[in-house]
């Protein structure tokens, strides 16, 4: 699989990654082998975080790697902030907090640094303490990078800029946010700040929280997502009738291309300007196989620029189509005159 760098922070991943939001509901065997068959292939990113099943996604991790993988050849990002009080999942950014929920993944994960750690949402804690935990992070080791997810344009410039500031304060390397053909806003502020920061973009749900592959046409299937009580909520927000004609594209797309629904929408995520690895959720290996299957493969121009139609309008992002020069007039060569 083909990598692509971070930014402009010395770290480079695959150019899709594992998003693991549902694993804490996938028996182990399953999770071991998306594990291998995704690093067999060359993919190295593992996205995880602190509130996925209340820590139960890292512990599985922890587990498998080293057993499954080798720890060395892949990248793991995990994310602090969001914590469970009272059954309420809520956002507390201060300092302590995320601390604690840092040594608590490295615990669970059985490592002694994570690769990437993001700030999981902009919190109420001021922002400098917020971020000097993060420094903190990298300082100690326990980080070699940090980043932010789910963070707004303005936010994330603001966060950006403020450890600019004074040398030795640590970069943001990586932004994240929902991004795919049902959820184009962050093609407004956040992937233009990413490209002028520097900063990598890593886009979850590439998929449109699986509703891209088609398989809610008619439904909500037994044991998809949208049948689950514990995730019908995640994929509630794109069942609605405005998301109906962007699925139909794709399918139609798909069908001239010879591609499956969740293929197109991945590769339109994947080559979209400013996306350094979008974040997908396959919980089979025979999903992921379809994924991994295009590769090598990119989507016409005229059917990016149908589905960017289609979803929302012309991305802005897009280098814009060559104009092809006015054919020069033919060159017209006259006689010679004859002497008088």
């Amino acid at each position: 699989m083909l990598h692509r760098p971070v930014g402009r922070s010395g770290l480079s991943v695959s150019r899709v990654g594992l998003g693991t939001m549902a694993w804490a509901q996938l028996p182990r065997p399953e999770v071991a082998g998306l594990l291998k068959r995704f690093w067999e292939v060359g993919g190295d990113l593992i996205d995880t975080a602190a509130a996925y099943g209340s820590g139960q996604v890292e512990s599985l991790i922890g587990s498998l790697i080293g057993q499954t993988i080798p720890r060395s050849e892949v990248v793991i990002a995990t994310k602090s902030g969001f914590v469970w009080r009272q059954g309420r999942r809520v956002v507390d950014t201060r300092a302590d907090t995320l601390t604690a929920d840092l040594e608590g993944s490295l615990r669970r994960l059985g490592s002694d640094h994570v690769d990437l750690w993001q700030l999981h949402a902009w919190g109420e804690a001021p922002l400098d303490e917020t971020l000097a935990a993060a420094d903190r992070a990298v300082a100690q080791g326990k980080a070699r990078q940090v980043g932010v997810s789910n963070y707004i344009g303005w936010q994330l410039a603001r966060a950006a800029t403020w450890q600019e500031a004074v040398t030795g304060r640590a970069p943001l390397a990586s932004a994240q946010a929902e991004y795919s053909l049902l959820a184009r806003r962050a093609e407004l502020e956040l992937l233009p700040c990413c490209q002028g920061l520097g900063i990598g973009f890593f886009p979850w749900s590439a998929l449109g929280r699986g509703v891209l592959s088609g398989q809610y046409r008619q439904g909500r299937p037994a044991g998809s997502r949208g049948a689950s009580p514990a995730l019908a909520w995640f994929v509630e927000p794109h069942l609605g009738e405005t998301s109906r004609g962007v699925i139909e594209a794709v399918v139609r797309a798909g069908q001239g291309l010879g591609l499956t629904p969740a293929q197109v929408a991945l590769l339109w995520v994947r080559d979209a300007p400013g996306v350094t690895a979008p974040l997908v959720g396959p919980r089979t290996v025979e999903q992921l196989d379809e994924l991994l299957a295009v590769e090598d493969v990119e989507l016409p121009d005229e059917i990016v620029a149908a589905l960017d139609d289609v979803s929302g309008g012309t991305n802005q992002l897009r280098p814009p189509a060559p104009v092809e020069p006015d054919p020069a007039p033919p060159l017209r060569i006259r006689p010679p005159r004859r002497p008088r």
